[in-house]
């Protein structure tokens, strides 16, 4: 079989204009792997420190009590409802529903706000229980 030299073998990055939706794919991906790895380095940490003592379970908790403890948890807590909101957009794009290019633009958008939202209305909540 022969290729015709006038055509590109595949699509390219450069050929296609960066737009929300695209933007939401590649985040659904980075978010789900930053989870498994922040958040399971963390949970680990976590639960040794808890087997080994008093001290240890202190010395960690010192950590995430401090405020790049709470930068760590609140990215956490956005990439999980980035993660989410992305997952249930693909679950709707696996229906068929949704590949108009202005809704999907506009469902991609307001991924991004709800994920932002959601984060601020869960923090909101937890600092108000602690205070």
């Amino acid at each position: 079989m022969t290729r015709n030299p006038k055509r590109p073998l595949s699509p390219h990055l450069g050929i296609w204009r960066w737009g929300p939706a695209m933007a939401v794919s590649i985040l659904h991906r980075v978010t789900g792997n930053g989870l498994a790895v922040v958040g399971a380095l963390a949970f680990v940490w976590w639960l040794a420190a808890a087997a080994s003592g008093p001290e240890a379970y202190e010395t960690f908790m010192s950590w995430a009590t401090w405020w790049p403890g709470y930068v760590v948890a609140i990215g956490l807590t956005w990439a999980f409802f980035q993660h989410l909101f992305s997952g249930l957009r693909h679950f709707v794009l696996d229906t068929g529903a949704g590949y108009e290019l202005q809704s999907n633009k506009l469902w991609s958008l307001g991924i991004f706000a709800a994920a932002i939202f959601a984060t601020i209305g869960l923090w909101l909540i937890i600092l108000g229980k602690g205070l």
